[in-house]
């Protein structure tokens, strides 16, 4: 019999080593930031390495993103009632990316409205299932009951603006950048301002196949037009407008000069990548993984243009 305990005991406490802990800490006023792993999906985090938003108003909470998983946005959830009784009314995706919108069938069951850019519809219907295929092949058990559910209330436009509870939000989309859809959620009330992946700090951001570096550099120009007292960036602690420039805009910047200026000579694209002086981001968490992939897809870009 203490046999058994013990190995209940243990086999409990690896479940528990593997649970992802969710916590909101406040930011600003009734404002508040899950700051996730900077590091990679793991079964551990169950592909929950992203930052979360909750903002809570007299007429219910708004949930900025939905977690990656049907299991681990039921855990975003007991972490919105360790700050609030109130319900979770508004669920925004910020992009396609699949922690930003993978859980949303939760809470789509617990009657929030799912709001997220028009788009962002064809980029989460084009890769939807791929991306929980590619979390299944990770978190295995853990993605069960993970269904891909698309948002009930599309924004139109580059901005627009909603009120719940006296509480403004209003949505700045310049046409997409880490994704098609990515779109900031600006609290002007707070002076805070929800990113999405159109920021990263401490960690090195992630050109995609869907990514548009140029069309990233125009929505960062709106940080700077709104000039936030308070960054909850996509990725990476919360920060602020210097520290946002250094790490993502700095980083941008720099790489479409290098490719645009190799594909007006017509270097070739493997030596393009090699060129890159990468020494001022090699301080970022994962820079050396992600940068060849950011450059070639850069060049592509450009030699597209």
């Amino acid at each position: 019999m203490k046999r058994w305990f013990l190995a209940l005991a243990a086999a409990t406490a690896v479940c528990a080593a593997h649970a992802v802990e969710v916590r909101f800490q406040p930011v600003a006023d009734g404002v508040y930031a899950h700051i996730g792993e900077k590091g990679a999906r793991t079964v551990e985090n169950e592909g929950l390495n992203a930052n979360l938003g909750l903002i809570v108003t007299p007429a219910g909470a708004v949930l900025i993103d939905s977690g990656a998983t049907f299991q681990s946005a039921r855990q975003i959830h007991e972490a919105v009632r360790k700050v609030t009784p109130q319900p979770v009314r508004w669920v925004v995706n910020t992009g396609g990316q699949d922690h930003r919108w993978l859980g949303n069938g939760y809470f789509k069951a617990q009657g929030a409205e799912i709001v997220a850019h028009a788009d962002a519809r064809a980029d989460m219907m084009n890769r939807g299932n791929d991306q929980l295929q590619a979390l299944q092949a990770v978190l295995k058990e853990k993605a069960d009951g993970t269904v891909p559910t698309l948002p009930t209330r599309w924004l139109q436009g580059t901005d627009e603006r909603l009120e719940l509870g006296g509480v403004v939000f209003e949505f700045r989309h310049r046409g997409g950048a880490h994704t098609p859809g990515d779109t900031m959620v600006w609290l002007p009330q707070k002076q805070v301002l929800f990113s999405g992946d159109v920021v990263y700090v401490d960690r090195m951001l992630g050109v995609l196949p869907v990514s548009h570096t140029g069309r990233w550099l125009e929505t960062f120009a709106v940080i700077e037009q709104l000039n936030p007292k308070v960054i909850v960036p996509g990725h990476g602690n919360v920060t602020d407008l210097a520290t946002a420039r250094a790490d993502t805009q700095a980083y941008l910047v720099a790489l479409r000069a290098h490719m645009k200026n190799a594909v007006a000579e017509m270097t070739d694209i493997g030596e393009a990548v090699k060129s890159f002086d990468a020494a001022p981001f090699r301080r970022l968490l994962n820079a050396d993984e992600l940068m060849p992939g950011n450059a070639s897809r850069t060049y592509l870009e450009l030699e597209r243009e």
